[in-house]
């Protein structure tokens, strides 16, 4: 046992198994007190911590959206299994225990991992401020979760996507999605004084997001996420029109015109207010729906751009730029997924290269073993 005087004159005793436990406790009341922080209390359970952690540190920190998200995997999953479990005894076991629980009840690997990310920044929080010795969800052993697979969109099955959306009164926005890779928040973002349609060019200067049912403007998710890309001419094109059709919009709907207070988004509903990502998605499942086309993610979109730059030969490295990457190993994962066709014109290549003299044979052979598909995301793809 060891004692140690708080600065209120109350005295705080402390107990262990061992000496060296004993001896851990004391230093960090010993650090906690010369820092004017919390002591760490034996009746503190994780459950309360979490909840002063979420309010006190990750909200003023992190955007509301992510703090919804937080939330829900503090309250749904994390709290259920190991919340009344006192912080200064939580245990490498009980972080295991608590993320195989959490995949038993049918969670998906993501919301798993998710689950350990959310503990392990709440308990780095409490060792910076010795509320705990160590931070045992960086210590727990975690369910192996799948790697995540990025299904190829080929060229052919992009104009076919292209075709679906033709005529619709949100085409350029499907457009400038497939062909230019932007988020779906980077898109719904845009205001028209981010376009330069004389120079061809998109300025990602802001993404829209909608949280607890209100419209937010938040700077870019990071740094190499604030960038200018260049347009394909058949992109400004669509962009042209659209600006026609929403000119005419705007006519027609006169004072009931929402436009000016948004700042004038490229892309909005009939009367210029924020378009909804439901509304976008459940829009553009609807077109593939009409035209026979295989079910996608409006987020495959972007995939799918980056599949494109990949079977053109981009190099990494400007696809990154492009895509607003913030890290190449992300690229890399998609450029790595190219599809069974462009594999085998590469495989093609090589075998050029070093048997020119068995070019021929070996191309046939590989186009009538070659898998088939076409040339879409699954409908299973995470």
């Amino acid at each position: 046992m060891a004692r140690v005087s708080l600065p209120d004159g109350k005295r705080r005793a402390f107990y262990g198994k061992t000496r060296q436990e004993v001896a851990l406790k004391l230093l960090q009341a010993q650090k906690a007190i010369s820092d004017s922080l919390p002591l760490a209390g034996e009746r503190q359970s994780t459950g309360d911590f979490l909840e002063a952690w979420l309010r006190d540190s990750a909200a003023p920190r992190v955007r509301p959206k992510t703090l919804v998200r937080y939330q829900e995997l503090v309250r749904l999953h994390i709290v259920s299994e190991i919340g009344r479990v006192p912080l200064a005894r939580l245990s490498p076991q009980h972080v295991e225990k608590m993320l195989s629980g959490v995949a038993a009840k049918g969670a998906s690997p993501r919301t798993v991992e998710h689950c350990r990310a959310v503990l392990r920044n709440a308990l780095h929080h409490a060792m910076r401020h010795s509320l705990v010795g160590r931070n045992v969800a960086a210590l727990a052993d975690v369910p192996p979760v799948p790697a995540r697979e990025v299904a190829p969109l080929t060229p052919d099955a992009a104009k076919r996507i292209l075709e679906a959306v033709k005529g619709d009164r949100l085409e350029a926005l499907f457009t400038v999605s497939l062909a230019c890779g932007l988020r779906q928040s980077e898109t719904l973002g845009l205001r028209w004084s981010d376009v330069n349609m004389d120079v061809g060019t998109l300025s990602i200067q802001r993404i829209l997001q909608r949280v607890n049912g209100t419209f937010t403007f938040f700077p870019p998710k990071t740094a190499r996420s604030r960038r200018t890309i260049a347009m394909p001419g058949p992109v400004a094109a669509a962009l042209r029109q659209h600006m026609k059709r929403q000119l005419e919009e705007r006519m027609v709907m006169g004072a009931a015109w929402e436009g000016d207070t948004w700042g004038s988004l490229v892309f909005a509903t009939e009367l210029g207010q924020p378009l909804t990502s439901f509304h976008v998605s459940r829009r553009f499942g609807k077109l593939l729906q009409l035209a026979g086309l295989p079910t996608m993610r409006y987020h495959d979109l972007r995939h799918g751009a980056a599949s494109l730059m990949a079977a053109q030969g981009v190099p990494a490295r400007v696809a990154m730029e492009i895509l607003g990457h913030a890290q190449i190993s992300t690229t890399m994962n998609i450029y790595t997924h190219i599809a069974p066709e462009l594999q085998r014109d590469a495989v093609a290549r090589v075998s050029s290269a070093l048997w020119p003299e068995d070019q021929s044979a070996l191309v046939s052979k590989l186009v009538s073993n070659g898998p088939g598909g076409t040339g879409f995301p699954s409908a299973t793809t995470p």
